[in-house]
């Protein structure tokens, strides 16, 4: 990765700052300011933004990220989705997994899709704002269109068949529901409003009071899953969002299921694929993560022809030369050198908000945080590349906040790395020569 920054950190909001510093500390990923980490992905933007804004005008994107555990996957999906937002995209990511979320039972894979949805302006689940946001721009587009308060209802109506009628073709039962919705809110009736949203959202177990008056029928199955999403673009798009970006997470857990269930969610996978490609669900960006077993092994991909055949990447080359337009990405991890040039970014990020900017520069300088680096990554069995969550955590909340609270503190005399089992992931603890009580004296 590269290891190029500039020579001062950039100017950050003392807000940015704020979330960016209390996340780390705690050992986990930003929700917002992840530009700021993003080291090494430059690369792939110039590549990503031309497709969000091709998706943007009304096309379809699918694309595949592989990488080792720890290599930064599911980072780079929320960088990614980050970078969405700012254009006015909805984002949701969805881990897949054998119990909670099967790909091959897509009605899941679209429950977990609007319970994780999200947008600038709305955290998950943003599916009834989004649906109000909807109702309240038809009723502006018909009163531009000169419709009279009391006919407002009908014109209402008109344009959302107008608007649904692709949708109704392929899942009837989306825009039937969508009627039940604001009829309820409309007559104040609060609680079926809510049973009919939890429908339209692909909930189970819905009251069947609530579903008879909406007029619509049973649960959502694998087949209906993918009209609803395509009536869930329209929405958003009419509700002023550019598209949706989906995350399919850690797609390579379905290399552990049932040989049976691992064949069909490969078939989804498929199919959801040649859906994008055809063009039936305009501003969708589709994107996987998964390791390159999944990809190249007999237990994944390759075990569907079809899907190998889709997913094919040359990957022989030097990765300096990977192709950021090809439908695979590669991820290398972090090296020693790129860890290093993270932690002088946030060390600089720190300063900016500390009492004395110069101090913390002085005493956690360069070389200490390459020290700090080199400890992290050896007491991880020499993998720097899953490092990078606690070296950033450990030079926060270990040295950082120290430095700046006490005068007196020097992390070279006073500190010395400890790692027990207790704070490390199942990554970490794999790569930990051993888990227990690692004590590391830094030069």
């Amino acid at each position: 990765m590269s290891t190029d920054r500039p020579d001062r950190a950039p100017l950050v909001s003392p807000a940015r700052r704020r979330d960016v510093i209390d996340a780390l500390r705690r050992g986990a990923v930003p929700e917002r300011g992840l530009d700021l980490l993003a080291t090494g992905l430059d690369r792939f933007e110039t590549a990503l933004d031309s497709e969000l804004n091709a998706v943007k005008s009304g096309a379809s994107v699918f694309k595949a990220v592989r990488g080792e555990y720890g290599s930064g996957k599911t980072f780079f999906a929320r960088w990614l989705g980050e970078r969405a937002k700012r254009l006015n995209f909805a984002v949701a990511e969805v881990q897949i997994s054998e119990t909670e979320t099967p790909l091959h039972k897509l009605e899941t894979v679209y429950r977990r899709l609007t319970e994780r949805l999200a947008t600038s302006g709305f955290p998950p689940s943003a599916l009834r704002p989004v649906v109000d946001s909807w109702f309240y721009t038809l009723e502006e587009d018909a009163l531009a269109d000169g419709a009279a308060e009391e006919d407002l209802s009908t014109r209402v109506e008109q344009l959302m068949t107008t608007r649904l009628t692709e949708v109704s073709r392929h899942a009837p039962s989306f825009a039937t529901a969508l009627r039940g919705y604001r009829a309820a809110l409309t007559s104040g009736d609060e609680a079926t409003a809510s049973a009919v949203m939890a429908w339209l959202g692909g909930q189970p177990h819905v009251a069947a009071s609530a579903r008879r008056a909406a007029g619509v029928r049973g649960d959502l199955d694998h087949f209906g899953a993918l009209g609803f999403l395509q009536g869930l673009l329209t929405v958003l798009r009419d509700s002023g969002h550019v598209g949706l970006v989906l995350v399919l997470d850690e797609v390579e857990t379905l290399q552990r299921v049932r040989s049976d269930a691992r064949d069909k969610a490969l078939n989804a996978l498929r199919q959801l694929i040649d859906e994008v490609h055809s063009g039936r669900f305009p501003g969708l960006y589709l994107l996987i993560t998964g390791t390159p077993a999944f990809f190249d092994g007999q237990q994944g991909v390759q075990r569907l022809a079809p899907l190998a055949q889709r997913l094919a990447t040359d990957f022989t080359t030097d990765p300096r030369f990977d192709n950021p337009r090809a439908v695979q990405l590669r991820l290398s991890g972090f090296t020693l050198d790129s860890l290093v040039s993270l932690g002088i970014t946030i060390r600089d990020i720190y300063a900016e908000g500390a009492s004395s900017p110069e101090r913390v520069k002085a005493v956690v300088d360069e070389a200490y945080i390459a020290d700090l680096a080199k400890a992290v990554g050896g007491a991880l069995g020499g993998k720097a590349g899953v490092a990078p969550r606690l070296f950033l955590k450990k030079l926060v909340g270990d040295v950082l906040d120290r430095v700046d609270q006490f005068n007196d503190f020097d992390p070279r005399s006073h500190y010395a790395l400890t790692l027990n089992s207790g704070e490390l992931n199942e990554i970490e603890r794999n790569a930990a020569a051993s888990p227990d009580d690692i004590e590391l004296e830094l030069p």
